[in-house]
């Protein structure tokens, strides 16, 4: 689906990365596959492939079929720093000449030569402002502020989106993008006015037609209310969920004082897999963020970008 006949939203983001649109797609792990992201490019955003739950030869196959689904489009990849096969996965998108990288959950000064050799245009996910400052000192294009709100692996600190967002905007000159609890118009137009040139958005396309996420993952994404989600592991490294059998499962442990050593057994290698690809909330994580409550269908990625784009410009055209 193209949105070709919406009047485009100009920022630096839009300019940088040559969309229509500055909306972003997050590189989620076992959601964001080529389908995904190539639909969302289509449409006029930035669709991501997400590297973090695949094997360097797996990224490659999804690079290539998004490629020749997009065509002349944007598009480009996600890969957590952190994550074993992360070398590998920047070996790849240097090889394959993927044009725009972001990057998260890890030191950004280490890839910053690769990037900045390879002539791609990148950004860096953070948490808080001191790392916005590093993000900037190495050279990135582009940051994301991403809240508490999100999904997924979170800051230590939970600074929300609300509050982290102005103060990174405050802070560094490079473009700004926003991330966390964005799920609907209203979302970008207070990421814009807070300071920010562009969304990132995880949640709300995890629950489309194109997402490679589990039916049973989207439904319970649009069954999910105000207080749907949870943020367990803090110990460990906090990380949001919906409240599943096995999220209850964890709260109950965190909450009669769970020793850390068990603590990391529950958090044991495939939670992610089983919930978010498989569909199984008694053994799996379903990762999403507090937006969860927004969602109230599965709707196509061009749709989501859709509602995105005529939600801003109608709501420019009204009087506050």
């Amino acid at each position: 689906m193209t949105n070709d006949n919406l009047k485009p939203i100009e920022t630096r983001i839009s300019r940088l990365f040559g969309i229509d649109y500055p909306i972003i797609q997050g590189g989620m792990i076992w959601a964001a596959g080529w389908k995904l992201a190539s639909a969302v490019s289509k449409a006029g955003g930035l669709g991501l492939i997400g590297g973090g739950s695949m094997e360097p030869d797996l990224f490659r196959q999804h690079i290539r079929k998004a490629r020749a689904a997009v065509a002349e489009k944007p598009l480009g990849v996600n890969i957590p720093l952190m994550y074993q096969h992360a070398p590998g996965l920047v070996k790849v998108t240097i090889e394959e000449e993927v044009p725009i990288v972001f990057t998260s959950a890890g030191n950004p000064q280490k890839v910053a030569d690769t990037f900045k050799t390879a002539g791609v245009k990148w950004a860096h996910c953070v948490p808080n402002v001191r790392m916005a400052l590093k993000v900037q000192d190495a050279g990135a294009d582009a940051v994301v502020a991403e809240g508490t709100e999100a999904g997924g692996h979170n800051g230590f600190e939970g600074v929300t989106t609300f509050c982290l967002v102005p103060q990174v905007a405050d802070a560094v000159e490079i473009p700004l993008i926003a991330a966390g609890g964005i799920a609907d118009w209203r979302g970008f137009r207070a990421a814009l006015i807070l300071g920010a040139e562009g969304i990132q958005v995880g949640t709300r396309f995890a629950a489309t037609v194109e997402s490679s996420a589990a039916e049973e993952y989207k439904r319970a994404v649009v069954a999910a209310d105000d207080t749907g989600t949870y943020l367990a592991f803090q110990p460990l490294g906090p990380i949001r969920m919906i409240r599943t059998p096995f999220a209850e499962k964890v709260r109950q442990a965190e909450w009669e004082g769970i020793s850390r050593e068990k603590l990391e057994e529950l958090h044991s290698k495939g939670r992610g897999r089983k919930g978010i690809f498989l569909g199984d909330g008694e053994e799996g994580m379903f990762e999403a963020g507090q937006s969860s409550g927004l969602v109230k269908e599965i709707k196509t990625a061009g749709e989501v970008v859709r509602d995105f784009v005529e939600g801003y410009w109608k709501s420019i055209s009204q009087k506050m």
